[in-house]
């Protein structure tokens, strides 16, 4: 088995909780693809994280929560910024980010600092999120991905609030589409898919995603489950197990992690049935985190998510 490398941002999230009777912001290692670089190692695969830290003492928290958690920081920078935070409120389990930090300590990872014989030497270059909005955290990206010698994924993660006005949106949609054609695995949520097509059901925006070269294109679908076309299939709605959500946060990614750490196992299944398995698995490990508060910390182990879901 070889690593898989995940590129994107890492910050802090201040999450809305309570002390006392008195409202207080709770503080959290977070990022969408740190969470996910978690995940994998969680899951049991070896993972390096590339991206951007800042320079301050909250950066060497998110550096130590990394190592303990078993991810490899030999492709990350240390940037002269103090580290982004990301506000999260709740009105239930799915969380509300404000992003704060200009420049973000995320977005300052440029082509000329990427690590390139650790991104080749990848078996899996994961690339997404709210970093493709940084355009030398976008150069940087599209150069690892050139590098990529093994599989690729891809996960755009928006976050609607980060997007100024309908031009920032119409080039993140073309940022997905040059991605996506060549990624061998799309993963998006239904509220990804509704900003980005809207008006557009889900099975058709992932046969739109494979029409533009993806292998397959996963639509995951909170409680629903998840949408899953794979080659040589019409779209499968795959359920989900059936829990008492308490915090979502971090549910996606852990989708993407599960992904990952099967992939460095055993690569791409080969029909579509395995992708449904897939598909099923990686259900189960999100639903594990949305019983748990918190996004990275509430990442399970294979041992937890086989005795949470035995049948």
């Amino acid at each position: 088995m070889g690593y898989a490398v995940v590129l994107g941002e890492a910050l802090v999230d201040l999450l809305d909780a309570e002390c006392a009777g008195e409202p207080v912001y709770r503080q959290a290692v977070g990022g969408g693809p740190l969470n996910v670089a978690v995940a994998v190692a969680r899951l049991g695969g070896a993972v390096q994280f590339v991206g951007s830290l800042g320079d301050d003492v909250l950066a060497g928290r998110i550096r130590d929560f990394l190592t303990g958690a078993g991810v490899g920081l030999a492709g990350v920078v240390t940037a002269p910024a103090p580290t982004a935070l990301a506000v999260a409120t709740f009105a239930g389990p799915e969380p509300d980010f404000r992003f704060y930090g200009e420049p973000p300590s995320y977005g300052l990872l440029g082509p000329d600092d990427l690590d390139t014989e650790l991104v080749a030497g990848a078996d899996v270059v994961y690339c997404g999120s709210i970093v493709l909005l940084q355009p030398p955290v976008l150069a940087a990206a599209r150069r690892a991905w050139a590098l990529a010698p093994g599989l690729r994924v891809f996960d755009p993660n928006v976050r609607p609030r980060l997007l100024d006005g309908p031009a920032a949106l119409t080039g993140l949609r073309a940022v997905v589409a040059e991605f996506a054609a060549s990624a061998h695995l799309v993963k998006l949520s239904a509220a990804d898919a509704k900003l980005l097509y809207p008006g557009e059901p889900e099975e058709g925006v992932a046969a739109y995603l494979r029409e533009l070269g993806a292998g397959t294109a996963v639509v995951t679908l909170g409680a629903a489950g998840a949408l899953v076309a794979a080659a040589g299939a019409d779209p499968v709605r795959v359920p989900a197990p059936k829990v008492d959500a308490v915090d979502a946060t971090g549910a996606g990614d852990s989708v993407m992690g599960a992904f990952i750490a099967d992939l460095l196992v055993d690569g791409e299944p080969a029909d579509p049935v395995g992708w449904h398995e897939r598909v099923a698995y990686a259900l189960r490990v999100a639903a594990l985190v949305c019983e748990s508060p918190g996004g990275a910390t509430a990442m399970p182990t294979r041992t937890e998510v086989l005795t949470r879901f035995t049948p």
